[in-house]
């Protein structure tokens, strides 16, 4: 009898222990768990991608922003398509800036510093973003700081901060840049960074 009973305890623990875990894994607030091994937990490359996105903070200054009753928010109509291409840079005394090594901007996708000015790039699907890119020019313009992922093309300038997120891994990288290629695209063209005033007066 005692066997008996204690085969049915058993067995009832594995199935509520098969149910939690089921739930576990199916839980939107958590990461999935079916490709811990591929994707750090996350169910995709894309998920794990955009995990990677969010919380290394792309969006402070590639999604424009709109006021809120809390200050600036994301506009996530807009979720990284950079600045906005009619949006005019701040006005303010460069000249002065520069010799004082100050930094400036409004949006918070545009920036006026000793480097000149230089806006957020567009980071969706569209043409006008990387649509046109491949993985190599993404993890080119990580690693070595290149604009458009393009060897001989200029540095990205301040305050994209690729000094920093070229220590992310190969797998990393190729999880943030597929997400971005499933992002949806928004036509929008960044303006040219501007060289420094002082530097244009030479």
């Amino acid at each position: 009898m005692r066997i008996i009973t204690l085969s049915m305890v058993c067995a009832f623990s594995l199935i509520l222990l098969s149910n939690c875990k089921n739930k576990a894994t199916t839980d939107s607030n958590s990461p999935a768990t079916s490709n811990p091994g591929n994707y750090n937990g996350f169910g995709s490359q894309i998920a794990w991608g955009q995990h990677l996105v969010r919380v290394s903070g792309c969006n402070d200054c590639h999604t424009p922003k709109m006021m809120t009753a809390r200050g600036p928010a994301d506009d996530t109509t807009k979720l990284l398509s950079g600045h906005p291409e009619k949006v005019p840079a701040p006005e303010v005394d460069r000249k002065a800036m520069e010799s004082k090594g100050l930094a400036v901007t409004n949006t918070l996708t545009v920036w006026v510093g000793p480097w000149g000015i230089s806006y957020a790039a567009n980071l969706t699907s569209d043409p006008t973003g990387i649509g046109n890119w491949n993985e190599s020019n993404f993890i080119t313009s990580m690693r070595n700081g290149k604009f458009k992922g393009i060897s001989n093309e200029r540095d990205l300038l301040p305050p994209m901060p690729w000094q920093w997120y070229k220590y992310m891994t190969d797998d990393e990288l190729k999880a943030i840049f597929a997400y971005l290629k499933s992002t949806k695209p928004i036509h929008n063209i960044v303006p040219e960074a501007v060289p420094p005033a002082l530097a244009q007066m030479r």
